[in-house]
C-alpha cells in the first residue's frame, strides 16, 4: 500500500484531498490536529507516533523528527541498496507529502505576540519534511499550496502518480515556501536582536500580480508584495473601479503616497514620471484639488492624483474634467464614486491612511546586488531651523518655505520648489546643477514667483541660484546649508533682501 503523510496548519480542503487519497489505495499518516480532523470527518488515519513507536514529546515539539519518516521520504524507490535498508529498518516508502508550516508570518502581526509565542510559531519538523521531500522529488509528490490539491488528485487519478514535470515544479515552490518563511523567522529575530545590517539580508516578497509588460512594452514584469510591510502603500491599496494598474502606473502612485502623507492639512498631490507636477492644500480637500490643478494644468493630464481626505462630491466634479489615470484617497463617498466610475478606465484606489505605518528600509536594486537604507522621514520638525539672514521670513513666507520643502524632498535631484502658501509655482527636477533646476522651476512658475519662496534639496554651491530667485521676484528660501561657500549666498540674499532659511538636512533623491 502506497502511504501519504498529512501535515498541515491550513486545513482548507485537506478532507476532501484525504478522503481521493484513500479512495486511490493510499495508506495516511498524521499527527495532532489534522489528525484529529481527518478522524472527526471518518477517514482512516495512522498515526505517526504509531509508525515510529516514540511518542510526540516536548509538548509537540518532537512529533516526526525519526527515521522510520525521513527515511521514507530520502528512499530511492528503485534503488536496490535503499530497499534493502527500508527492509531492514522496517521502514516504508512515503510516495506523497502534504504539508504546510506553522503560521508565523500572521503570529508576529498579532497585536499582542510575545517573543515566546513567536518562537513556538517557529516550525522545525514541517520544514524537514518539505525540505527531504521536495530533495527526494524523483521519488514524493510534495505539496504545500491548497492550490495544487487537484492536480495532484486528477494525475494520481489519471496514471496512477504525478508527472515528473509536476514534482519538479511543487519542489521548487517547497523551496521557495520553505526560503520565505526562514527569512521571515530571520528578520524577526534580526529585529529583536538590533541587527539593522546583517551579513546576509534575504527578503521575500509574495506576486501580486503579473503586469503587461514593464517600463516599456517590450519588458517583462510582475508585482510583487511586502505581505509585512507597510499597509499605508500602493501594495496595499484596495482598487475600487479601473482597469489594471500596469508597471509606471505603480512608480508613480506610489511616488504620489508617499508625497501626500507629509500633509496633515487638506492636501492633493498630482504626479507624472515620479515627480510632483502640482501639490496643493486648503480648508476642504475641493480646495487642495483646485490649486493641486492650477499648479500645471498641463502636466497633470493623464497624471496620477492622491487626496488624503475622502473624495466627496464636489472635488468628485472637478476630477472627472480632467483625464488622470489614478485617483487615489482614504475613501470615496457614495455620490462621489458614482460619478467617477461613469469614467470606465479610471482607476480608484483607496489606502488606509489612519495606519501612517512605514517600511523599516528602502531598497533599490541595481545590476549585481541592492542598495539598502532606512527611509527619508526627516522633516522640519527634525531639522535644526536657522535663519542665516538679517531679514526673517514674515508668517506667510513661513508657510510658503515649508509647503516647498515638504515638496522639494520628492522631488528628483537637483530639486527647486517654488511655492506660496498654497501650492506648488513651479518644479525643477532631476537636472545636472542646481541653477537649471532653479530656471526650470522659476520659468514655470512666471509672475507668480513674486513674493513665492524657493526650496532647493542640498546647499547652493555659489550664489547664482539666489540671484536668479531675486531677479524672478522670491522672497524667501529654504535649503540645507554646509557649502564652504554658504557665506557668498548669505551675503548675496542679504544684499538682494531675501530671507533665507537653513535646515541643516538636505533631501537627494536619485
Amino acid at each position: 500500500m502506497k502511504r501519504a503523510l498529512l501535515s498541515v496548519s491550513e486545513k482548507v480542503g485537506i478532507v476532501d484531498f484525504a478522503k481521493e487519497l484513500v479512495e486511490l489505495g493510499y495508506e495516511l499518516l498524521s499527527t495532532g490536529g489534522t489528525k484529529a480532523a481527518l478522524q472527526e470527518a471518518g477517514i482512516p488515519v495512522t498515526a505517526v507516533g504509531d509508525v515510529t513507536g516514540f511518542p510526540e514529546i516536548l509538548e509537540g515539539r518532537v512529533k516526526t523528527l525519526h527515521p522510520k519518516i525521513h527515511g521514507g521520504l530520502l528512499s530511492k524507490h528503485d534503488d536496490p541498496a535503499h530497499l534493502a535498508q527500508l527492509e531492514e529498518h522496517a521502514i516504508q516508502p512515503i510516495q506523497v507529502v502534504c504539508v504546510n508550516l506553522y503560521p508565523f508570518q500572521s503570529t508576529i502581526q498579532r497585536p499582542d505576540v510575545t517573543p515566546e509565542l513567536a518562537i513556538e510559531n517557529i516550525d522545525i519538523g514541517g520544514p524537514s519534511m518539505l525540505r527531504a521531500s521536495a530533495k527526494n522529488h524523483q521519488y514524493v509528490t510534495v505539496v504545500t499550496d491548497p492550490a495544487d490539491y487537484a492536480v495532484v488528485l486528477s494525475e494520481l487519478r489519471a496514471d496512477g502518480q504525478t508527472k515528473l514535470t509536476t514534482r519538479q515544479r511543487l519542489a521548487a515552490k517547497v523551496f521557495r515556501h520553505t526560503a520565505a518563511y526562514d527569512a521571515w523567522i530571520a528578520a524577526y529575530l534580526s529585529d529583536m536582536a538590533g541587527d539593522e545590517f546583517p551579513e546576509s539580508l534575504t527578503l521575500t516578497y509574495e506576486k501580486k500580480q503579473d503586469l503587461r509588460y514593464g517600463e516599456n512594452p517590450h519588458q517583462l514584469a510582475a508585482f510583487y508584495q511586502n505581505k509585512m510591510g507597510s499597509a499605508f502603500s500602493i501594495a496595499a491599496a484596495t482598487q475600487l473601479h479601473g482597469k489594471e494598474l500596469s508597471y509606471n502606473n505603480i512608480q508613480d502612485a506610489n511616488a504620489a503616497i508617499q508625497l501626500v502623507k507629509e500633509f496633515e492639512q487638506p492636501a492633493a498631490v498630482a504626479v507624472k514620471h515620479m515627480n510632483p507636477c502640482g501639490v496643493g492644500v486648503g480648508s476642504t480637500i475641493a480646495e487642495a484639488f483646485q490649486k493641486a490643478y492650477e499648479a500645471d494644468e498641463t502636466s497633470i493630464f493623464g497624471g496620477i492624483v492622491a487626496l488624503n481626505r475622502e473624495v466627496d462630491a464636489a472635488t468628485a466634479k472637478v476630477l472627472g474634467g480632467i483625464f488622470l489615470e489614478i485617483i487615489i484617497a482614504p475613501s470615496f463617498s457614495e455620490q462621489a464614486l458614482a460619478m467617477l466610475t461613469a469614467k470606465k478606465n479610471i482607476r480608484l484606489l483607496t489606502i488606509p491612511f489612519e495606519e501612517g505605518s512605514q517600511e523599516a528600509f528602502n531598497v533599490v536594486s541595481i545590476e549585481g546586488g541592492l542598495l539598502v537604507q532606512s527611509p527619508d522621514t526627516a522633516s522640519l520638525a527634525h531639522a535644526n531651523v536657522e535663519v542665516v539672514t538679517d531679514r526673517a521670513p514674515s508668517d506667510e513666507e513661513w508657510e510658503a518655505l515649508e509647503l516647498g520643502w515638504n515638496v522639494v524632498k520628492h522631488v528628483k535631484s537637483n530639486a527647486i520648489v517654488v511655492a506660496n502658501s498654497q501650492m506648488t509655482l513651479g518644479v525643477g527636477a532631476g537636472q545636472m546643477n542646481r541653477v537649471g533646476a532653479a530656471k526650470i522651476a522659476l520659468d514655470q512658475a512666471g509672475a507668480q514667483a513674486k513674493g513665492s519662496a524657493l526650496a532647493s534639496d542640498a546647499f547652493f554651491p555659489m550664489p547664482d541660484t539666489v540671484e536668479a530667485a531675486a531677479e524672478a521676484g522670491i522672497t524667501a528660501i529654504i535649503q540645507p546649508g554646509g557649502s564652504v561657500k554658504d557665506q557668498d549666498s548669505i551675503d548675496k540674499a542679504n544684499e538682494l533682501g531675501i530671507a533665507m532659511v537653513f535646515t541643516g538636512i538636505r533631501h537627494f533623491k536619485h
